[in-house]
């Protein structure tokens, strides 16, 4: 079995973020979304990180993450930004 594993570390206001993209099923794939995920979404969102992170993160699928993010009229689209505070030199 081949296993990809990718680690981002975001920080953002002093919280760490941390996905893992590993391929594997998702852990929260059926079930309800709590309020604690909704607010963490919304984070993630406004901290520029990327769709699959999210939903990584989230034990989501994309799709179930842009479906919830229309849900509550959150824009999932990139702003003029670079993610994950990168900084321009």
């Amino acid at each position: 079995m081949l296993l990809l594993l990718l680690s981002i570390i975001t920080i953002k206001g002093g919280e760490i973020y941390m996905a893992h993209r590993t391929g594997l099923k998702q852990n929260n794939q059926g079930k309800a979304w709590t309020p604690a995920q909704n607010t963490q979404m919304k984070k993630l969102v406004k901290g520029n990180t990327p769709t699959g992170l999210i939903a990584d993160a989230l034990g989501r699928t994309e799709d179930a993450v842009r479906t919830k993010a229309s849900d509550l009229n959150i824009s999932l689209k990139p702003t003029n930004q670079s993610p994950y505070n990168r900084k321009k030199k």
